[in-house]
């Protein structure tokens, strides 16, 4: 049973299921969603290689790991580095023949995706902002991947909605990774992690990250705007807004580890509503 817990804690399952998630919501954007087989590959796909590239991540963090989370699979022994490396090829492989059963450009979507996740965790990582970005890359693939499973040709206005999304994803999951880069400065400073933290100190990471949360925020209006979603978009994005907002306060009032570990986790929710509000701006 240890074993068995260590690996499910190695792949983050939560964030799993989110990826998993981004997929369905990217491809009620473009269609009517009805359960098909297509639907069921694109969530497995990504949860898959979701959790392949987060036991990858914690293979190569094994030794900053030790100080900053001990408590993690690898550094507390629950799972050897070897059994994580060889876990996260048998995902891949599902995460990829899931993606050709579905179809060419998803396959494409998923070798991508997987592609800067790699990068991302063998090189990108010590570089701080242009890791960051990386990683938002991968989150926000899942979006445009779903709409590519239920439809290969876009029409502009479904183009136009699934980039705006993207891009709201994109900006508010770097402000989170740059906010986890507080939580982490300790064991990032001396692997000599590059992290806006780390090179700036926390109460620059505070700004950074608020700035890029609210550049997030500023585009949520968008689509409702330009007719692109229903009214029943706004309950969600405005509560999913207050939230954001409330998050930056706090980081700028507080930037200290215990806090940033907070608002990182509170970002979380956040995602999971204005999620919402775009399966509700559907209908």
């Amino acid at each position: 049973m240890k074993k068995l817990s260590g690996f499910l804690r190695l792949i983050r399952p939560l964030n799993c299921v989110m990826m998993g998630f981004a997929v369905i919501v990217g491809a009620s954007l473009v269609s009517s969603l009805n359960f098909s087989l297509n639907l069921v590959l694109g969530f497995v796909a990504s949860f898959t290689l979701t959790g392949a590239s987060m036991a990858i991540n914690d293979y190569y963090d094994r030794g900053i790991d030790a100080i900053n989370a001990p408590k993690r699979p690898i550094p507390s022994g629950a799972i050897n580095p070897n059994e994580a490396l060889f876990f996260a090829l048998i995902l891949s492989i599902i995460g990829f023949v899931a993606s050709w059963r579905t179809n060419v450009l998803c396959l494409v979507a998923a070798a991508v995706a997987w592609i800067v996740s790699v990068t991302y965790v063998t090189k990108g990582k010590s570089t701080g902002l242009p890791g960051n970005l990386l990683v938002s890359t991968c989150v926000a693939v899942p979006f445009v991947y779903g709409s590519f499973v239920v439809q290969v040709e876009l029409a502009e206005r479904e183009a136009l909605i699934v980039a705006i999304l993207a891009a709201i994803v994109f900006l508010s999951n770097t402000g989170r990774e740059v906010a986890k880069g507080i939580v982490d400065v300790e064991g990032d400073r001396s692997k000599d992690m590059n992290t806006v933290a780390v090179l700036h100190g926390e109460r620059v990471a505070a700004v950074a990250s608020s700035f890029f949360l609210l550049a997030a925020v500023g585009l949520t209006p968008l689509p409702w705007r330009l007719g692109l979603v229903s009214q029943w978009y706004l309950p969600f994005v405005i509560l999913t807004d207050v939230g954001l907002v409330w998050s930056c306060v706090s980081l700028l009032r507080n930037y200290s580890r215990r806090n940033a570990r907070r608002v990182k986790n509170l970002i979380l929710l956040w995602f999971i509503i204005g999620l919402s509000a775009f399966i509700s701006g559907t209908f």
